[in-house]
């Protein structure tokens, strides 16, 4: 782990931060002993933020595709008759 003077952190502050990035965290210590530790503070991520793919397909064909899957996929329900007094009702 790379550590750095207080002085030298002061001079140097973009290229520590970009160290602490690519290695992880960096140690600061100052004349009295005292250290200090920086590190990158981990983001959360969507799990829906992936990275593209290359295709030959249009956004429009795209949209297309899903549409006809969706449309294929959709069952509508039935709506059960209304039931009369001491019968059961029953979905088909």
């Amino acid at each position: 782990m790379t550590v750095y003077t207080f002085s030298e952190a002061r001079q140097k502050f973009a290229s520590l931060l970009e160290r602490a990035r690519r290695e992880g965290a960096v140690q600061i210590k100052r004349r009295d002993g005292q250290v200090f530790l920086v590190r990158p503070q981990s983001s959360p991520r969507s799990p829906l933020d992936v990275p593209g793919i290359k295709t030959d397909y249009t956004t429009q064909e795209i949209v297309d595709i899903v549409r006809k899957m969706r449309r294929r996929a959709y069952v509508p329900k039935t709506i059960p008759r209304k039931a009369r007094k001491g019968t059961a009702t029953t979905h088909r």
